[in-house]
């Protein structure tokens, strides 16, 4: 048995037992027989009465995330994409078949559906336990006082202890580099539906709650980040309004395909922060990050507009990059990605990422690609030259099968038939290449927790945990446990204002050292980037310039994409007839664009009548 099935056994033994201490919380038995016995053994003068919760609710979450980040460092640069057989995969493959498309819920697969059923049951189940405990034994407060009424104040306060569950598991879903997301193959992009729906099961039992007990109390008479600028390089505007970004990174930043980087521009917006997916490829170019944006709202347009003026340096600074630890759709035999509009940005990625495996690692499989991509206009072919970095020379695609299928949906077939011949209108449409002025204080974009950032960010886990114990200890040792001795209550809401100072302290301290700690090494490195980094301006002029250029297609590698790219104008694209015709025994399907293409391509593969097809949606929303 290998280390890394003990970690994951160890791991899943934990989140187990964890699973079941909510099961048994709301039972008499957890109150009468179990809470006893814990108070006696775990009752000390340094934690008292919330040693139970921190030992029961929160050591096993710290326990697991901890553990999680040592097995993301050891095993995910070690790619899963082999270490599984065919038939385990297809196995597991079909659990996450698409089961359920529907505008409410978005694209639900049958292991989605089975933990929202149990979530469901455990919800069910508290409450049912909770109001029947309640009921045994009411406890009126006024003794005047109807049974109703107190009956209905029951109700209402356990619907509220209900909510807690959800909150203990509501913040799991989003949280931005977590050590627990990855172990399930989760991001925090791909999981924000389950933050939506947790989202809006608690919100409907605090609105419960609280309404019942206004209701309750009118009718008894009773009625409140930090950032640095990131080093940009160039900007690439083409005539379709999308504009390429092209930022200076640490080379020992890696990030794998369809990953996001949040951007911050202060001179259009000092507080909005937009994620936009990554294009580049971390092996492909190691000292540099590109995101492409679509003018699609007024920050974006505020954006080109300022890059139209031909700005000497842009500040900007950045977030991320964030993304999933692996992706395994890369050892299929066949990738049919499958995008509308700005949707193909991920393909991007992908379709560099397959660049790089297939040039510098000719040993490792790639599948054919098969890239089908819905426009509005013909301007937008121009978003196919981004599918190469401007460095790429065209042998970097000659060990590459793929195939590009481009609709134009809003025009008709030109007189002039020839596809290629169009294409090539549109990719020598001028483009403006920006090439930025270098301020010393920009930064190149490193990883904010450094090399090991699994391991660091269990550090601050770690200490950050016991620091807290720690203090706890200590604050309920010397100032409560002094005036409880005496018979004195010590107010329970300046135990909480303890309890959340003592927390956001500690955060504070362990993050504050580790932080600092990493970033006097990314200085570093980033002084030693800045030395050796070679000049992007063509002109050598000190300042940025403006490169504004039709470019012979001849002698760019985009001539090997307008061969093996046909156009077709008027019409939308089969999916149904394209998915079904791949014959090919492992076909991934990657799908990112409008609700309607996604779930259009999701009741295809669910629709049982191709079992080689296997689903993958990549959006921020259902």
């Amino acid at each position: 048995m290998g280390s890394k099935t003990i970690l994951n056994g160890f791991v899943l033994l934990v989140f187990v037992g964890w699973l079941f201490i909510w099961v048994m919380l709301p039972t008499p038995t957890y109150k009468n027989s179990w809470t006893p016995h814990l108070l006696i053994n775990l009752d000390s003068t340094y934690f008292r009465e919330q040693g139970i919760n921190l030992l029961l609710f929160t050591f096993p979450i710290m326990l697991i995330a901890a553990v999680s980040c040592v097995y993301l460092h050891l095993y995910s640069k070690s790619t899963s994409d082999h270490s599984s057989t065919n038939k385990g995969r297809e196995y597991f493959g079909s659990w996450r078949r698409p089961r359920l498309v529907m505008e409410s819920l978005g694209i639900v697969n049958a292991v989605e559906l089975i933990f929202a059923a149990m979530f469901t049951l455990l919800l069910i189940w508290s409450l049912a336990n909770y109001i029947y405990i309640s009921y045994r034994n009411l406890y009126i407060m006024n003794p005047a006082e109807k049974v109703w009424m107190t009956k209905f104040r029951s109700v209402a306060l356990r619907l509220g202890y209900v909510g807690n569950v959800c909150y203990a598991f509501l913040f799991f879903p989003v949280t931005r580099l977590s050590s627990i997301l990855p172990l399930v193959g989760l991001t925090s992009e791909s999981s924000i539906k389950y933050h939506i729906w947790l989202g809006h099961i608690s919100m409907a039992l605090a609105v419960l709650h609280s309404v019942g007990f206004v209701i309750y109390y009118a009718v008894s008479n009773q009625m409140i980040q930090s950032k640095r600028s990131a080093r940009l390089i160039s900007a690439r505007l083409l005539p379709c309004s999308t504009f390429e970004l092209t930022f200076s990174k640490n080379p020992a930043l890696t990030y794998n395909p369809t990953s996001i980087l949040f951007v911050n521009v202060p001179s259009v917006s000092k507080l909005q922060w937009h994620p936009f997916t990554i294009v580049s490829s971390s092996n492909l170019e190691t000292d540099k990050l590109s995101v492409v944006i679509k003018c699609m709202g007024s920050w974006s347009q505020k954006l080109e507009k300022q890059l139209s003026s031909s700005p000497d340096r842009l500040q900007i600074s950045t977030e991320g990059p964030y993304g999933p630890s692996s992706f395994h759709f890369l050892s299929r035999e066949c990738l049919v990605m499958v995008s509308g509009g700005s949707g193909i940005t991920p393909m991007i990625s992908i379709f560099r990422e397959l660049i790089y495996r297939s040039t510098l690692q000719p040993n490792t499989k790639v599948p054919k690609v098969i890239l089908i991509t819905s426009f509005k206009n013909t301007t937008d072919l121009t978003m196919l030259d981004l599918l190469l970095p401007i460095s790429t020379t065209p042998s970097n695609i000659s060990n590459l099968d793929f195939q590009i299928e481009a609709y134009i949906t809003r025009e008709n077939e030109p007189q002039q038939h020839d596809h290629n011949n169009q294409l090539e209108l549109a990719s020598k449409s001028k483009q403006q290449l920006l090439v930025f002025k270098q301020n010393p204080k920009d930064s190149p974009i490193s990883a904010a927790l450094g090399k090991s950032s699994w391991l660091w960010l269990g550090a601050i886990i770690t200490s950050s945990f016991f620091m807290f114990l720690l203090l706890l200890g200590l604050v309920t040792r010397y100032s409560i446990y002094p005036i409880e001795r005496d018979g004195k209550l010590y107010h329970y809401s300046a135990k909480i204002i303890w309890d959340m100072f003592l927390a956001c302290a500690s955060i504070f301290i362990g993050t504050s050292v580790i932080f600092m700690w990493q970033k006097r090494e990314n200085e570093i490195e980033g002084k030693q980037i800045q030395n050796v980094e070679i000049p992007t301006n063509p002109t050598n002029s000190p300042v940025g310039n403006l490169c504004c250029t039709e470019r012979e297609l001849e002698s760019l590698p985009q001539q090997s994409i307008v061969q093996a790219t046909k156009v077709h104008y008027g019409a939308r694209p089969d999916l149904k007839r394209i998915l079904f015709g791949c014959k090919a025994s492992d076909v991934g399907v990657v799908v990112c664009g409008p609700k309607s293409m996604r779930h259009e391509v999701a009741n295809i593969c669910a629709s049982g009548l191709a079992q080689n097809l296997h689903f993958e949606s990549i959006s921020f929303n259902w």
